[in-house]
């Protein structure tokens, strides 16, 4: 993959991701700035990679940890509590699945949901 498609694909990547969080923050906690996020999930991204970096080499907290810290950066980024932020977080892991299983019928590739190695399983 080139340099532009790598990037053209963590744009829509990031897109999606910000796509799901709008949507199930505004479902869950009422908030409608998707602006606010497209900044989360880009943030929740760079948490999930650090904390993946650093913590992988962990018999199965490694595997739990980037999704919890994943879940903390939406819990502060939002102000609400660990279950309505883990709400948001699974309402938004399973819309960008769906958002994602469609985009290459358009011709669009898309990767970053976490736990989903290959769309085509769908």
């Amino acid at each position: 993959m080139t340099l532009i498609g790598s990037a053209v694909t963590f744009v829509v990547g990031l897109l999606v991701g910000g796509l799901g969080i709008f949507v199930a923050a505004a479902v869950v906690t009422g908030t409608r700035d998707y602006g606010h996020a497209v900044f989360t999930a880009l943030f929740g991204a760079i948490v999930w990679a650090l904390a993946a970096l650093f913590l992988s080499w962990l018999p199965l907290v490694g595997d739990f940890m980037p999704l919890i810290a994943w879940v903390w950066v939406i819990r502060a980024r939002y102000g609400s509590s660990w279950v309505h932020a883990g709400i948001i977080g699974f309402v938004a892991w399973a819309s960008a699945v769906l958002v994602l299983s469609v985009l290459p019928f358009a011709g669009v590739d898309a990767v970053g949901v976490p736990f989903v190695r290959s769309l085509g399983a769908i």
